[in-house]
């Protein structure tokens, strides 16, 4: 069963927006390259950098809670740290992030545009050695199985946009939903080998419609109601170092994984 790379995206601002790439470098047991590698505290988190551990992602202006968090538009370049914003009625915002000055004036420029909805103080934190603002402590990349949107999209009767999911791989040509199933086993995403970790839970920062800020869908009890679980994509490990790009497959296991294979290891 064989698929194919429909689209790629990183974050590199932790709730902000999805960046598109034509290919990246997946390296083992690491995270997706420049993904959440950036975030914003609202209000002490208790992020150490240096002992970087999992923090929830409610310690963070995220969609989830702060909805007007995607009337920002943001930009990352990596070469340089430059952090581009703009939001509507607000002034364009460009400063490294490498430099204290520069976190300082995007946690600024962020404050007025989200006022009461933060709680505050807002200040920008970096993901050092390794460690990466992920909604789950393990997890690495994340994927999206275009089939399954289509049908919780036929099953709820609105258009959705993928987006919402926030992944880092979205994929054509898997059946529907197969990919729930996929706990433990191994894949092929281009040159990379992966395995699956679990499936992703959805919360509320799904509801949010990524052009207009706005809670307009309650997708959560959508997937609830439609198949009785809150399912949608997957999360794996990287086992093997390579290149996905662009149009690359995606093959999915055929058969079940071995006894001794089954469980990450």
């Amino acid at each position: 069963m064989t698929g194919f790379v429909a689209a790629l995206f990183r974050h590199p601002v932790k709730g902000f927006t999805p960046e598109p790439v034509q290919a990246a470098q997946l390296a083992e047991r690491q995270p997706f390259p420049f993904d959440r590698i950036w975030a914003v505290e609202n209000g002490p988190s208790g992020y150490d950098p240096a002992a970087p551990a999992f923090i929830p992602k409610q310690k963070f202006t995220v969609l989830m809670s702060i909805p007007q968090v995607a009337s920002a538009r943001t930009r990352y370049d990596p070469a340089t740290t430059v952090l581009q914003a703009q939001a509507p009625g607000r002034p364009m915002f460009a400063e490294r992030l490498a430099e204290p000055a520069g976190r300082e004036a995007f946690a600024r420029w962020l404050a007025d545009l989200l006022g009461e909805e933060a709680r505050g103080p807002l200040r920008v934190v970096e993901a050092v050695d390794g460690h990466r603002f992920t909604d789950h402590p393990r997890g690495h990349v994340s994927i999206i199985n275009l089939a399954s949107v289509r049908d919780l999209e036929s099953r709820l009767g609105v258009p959705i946009d993928p987006l919402r999911f926030r992944a880092n791989l979205y994929v054509e040509g898997w059946p529907a939903w197969a990919e729930n199933d996929w706990e433990g086993r191994r894949l092929m995403l281009g040159w990379a080998q992966a395995e699956v970790f679990k499936p992703i839970v959805r919360c509320a920062a799904t509801h949010v419609n990524p052009d207009t800020a706005e809670r307009d869908i309650d997708l959560v009890k959508g997937l609830y109601d439609a198949y009785g679980h809150m399912n949608c994509g997957i999360y794996v490990h990287v086992t093997k170092a390579g290149q996905v790009s662009l149009g690359d497959a995606c093959t999915a296991p055929e058969t079940a994984p071995k006894a001794e294979d089954a469980a990450c290891p």
